[in-house]
């Protein structure tokens, strides 16, 4: 379950981020709950989240080329930087009184343009830490420590809020980016040789979209990832509206059913990290987003604060080895040339579509309620989920023919490696292909 952990590098970039995603954790509730607070209007809560991640949407493309033209390390860096700065403003505004709804707007957009550049180059920065054997080991790993952090920061945010108020919130993740930005520096690594690139930034990008274009695996991994981000992913916006209104919990209950989803969540990133190799994995995406629609169906439901926290936990489970299994099967796939483009359409898919199902859900939880609005929002994840089984068979064939053509150009036996996984190793002619035609 360790294995990535034996590389410095990771274990340096590791426990840098376990010690600082709690504090972003912390402002995301928050952040929900001073809107809320402001407003008392779901309407604003999606337009929040919309303003938050849809920038991702915007600038992650131009994020995955920068990524796979200059230094990830320092892209990292500086993402860093520049988010610690943006949490601090926004904790100075809050603390001293002076913080308007629109501040928290601005601020928000800002996140997300730094998140389209930060996603892309993080994603794609993994494999330079531990190589291609340790990679779905080491994104395991990393989603553990994602979820982690989901667990217990808001936890810590509901107590907080309620004892001290959100501008604390905001000054204790500003700080803790100094975690991230020590471990990126005491990172050893190899001198950066920029590759050699030919045409502009946009033919560069095009690269990257016209490669997904033409692989179906890729594509319909990421058309999947993009329907559950937009149906079923902006059931967190709405969650202050549940626990306020729906289970009167209030901020403290607010943390305690982020944190339950949370749990679920790192379980199944910590049964991820378990597995040996990728085989068998595609068949757990399809099940995984069929388990969280259906979870979202029965939380929408629920009336009692105790249930609605315990289905929470198996909705963050399968959301999560959904979410992960699909990153880890499409970093196995991508040769690396191209690796940041695609973890950039990836970001597209995971966070950029969020934020327009948040738009979408705070608009219809105004007209039919949240509980309705969330229902339907699991139905189709649901629906999306049959339509990527019935493609199963069909996509595990296309792997198969990539993966012999793969070996049989490397002058290897041929044989199945696929073992009904979506995929083993990258295709190495994919990527000959790819350079050859920029």
């Amino acid at each position: 379950m360790l294995r990535a952990f034996r590389h410095r590098n990771f274990r340096l970039f590791f426990f840098g981020q376990l010690l600082s995603l709690p504090g972003t954790w912390i402002q995301a509730l928050a952040q929900a709950w001073l809107i809320y607070r402001m407003t008392d209007s779901a309407v604003l809560l999606g337009l929040a989240g919309f303003a938050n991640q849809f920038p991702v949407f915007l600038m992650a493309p131009l994020g995955g080329a920068v990524a796979d033209r200059f230094s990830r390390h320092r892209l990292l860096l500086a993402t860093a930087v520049a988010s610690a700065v943006l949490a601090l403003g926004l904790a100075a505004l809050t603390l001293s009184g002076r913080v308007e709804v629109w501040h928290v707007f601005v601020l928000a957009v800002l996140l997300g343009m730094v998140n389209g550049f930060d996603l892309p180059a993080r994603q794609a920065f993994t494999v330079e830490m531990v190589g291609r054997e340790d990679l779905p080991n080491a994104i395991a790993l990393n989603s553990s420590a994602f979820n982690a952090a989901r667990l217990i920061g808001p936890a810590v945010a509901g107590v907080l809020v309620a004892a001290a108020g959100e501008g604390w919130c905001f000054l204790l993740n500003g700080l803790s980016y100094a975690t991230v930005l020590g471990a990126l520096l005491a990172m050893r690594l190899e001198p950066f040789s920029r590759p050699v690139q030919t045409g502009s930034m946009l033919t560069h990008i095009a690269d990257g979209v016209r490669y997904v274009r033409g692989h179906l695996p890729i594509r319909s991994l990421l058309l999947l990832l993009g329907m559950v981000s937009l149906a079923g992913m902006p059931y967190a916006v709405l969650m202050p509206v549940f626990a306020d209104r729906i289970l009167g919990g209030g901020p403290q209950g607010l943390g305690i059913l982020m944190s339950c989803a949370g749990g679920g969540a790192l379980a199944g990133a910590l049964l991820l990290a378990a597995r040996r190799s990728t085989r068998g994995l595609g068949s757990w995406v399809p099940w995984a987003a069929f388990g969280f629609g259906l979870g979202l169906v029965c939380f929408s439901q629920s009336r009692n604060f105790w249930l609605s926290c315990a289905l929470l936990v198996p909705t963050g489970f399968a959301m999560m080895v959904q979410m992960a299994s699909s990153n880890t099967l499409l970093q196995m796939m991508v040769p690396d040339a191209l690796r940041g483009r695609v973890m950039s359409l990836y970001a597209m898919m995971f966070m950029g579509m969020a934020p327009l199902g948040a738009l979408l859900a705070g608009s219809l939880a105004e007209v039919a309620g949240a509980p309705a609005t969330v229902a339907v929002g699991g139905g189709l994840c649901m629906l999306a989920a049959l339509w990527f089984g019935r493609r199963l068979p069909r996509i595990r064939g296309v792997v198969r023919s990539m993966n012999i053509a793969s070996q049989t150009a490397a002058g290897e036996p041929t044989q199945d490696v696929t073992g009904g996984a979506l995929v083993e190793p990258a295709s190495k002619a994919d990527g000959r292909s790819d350079q050859t035609g920029r």
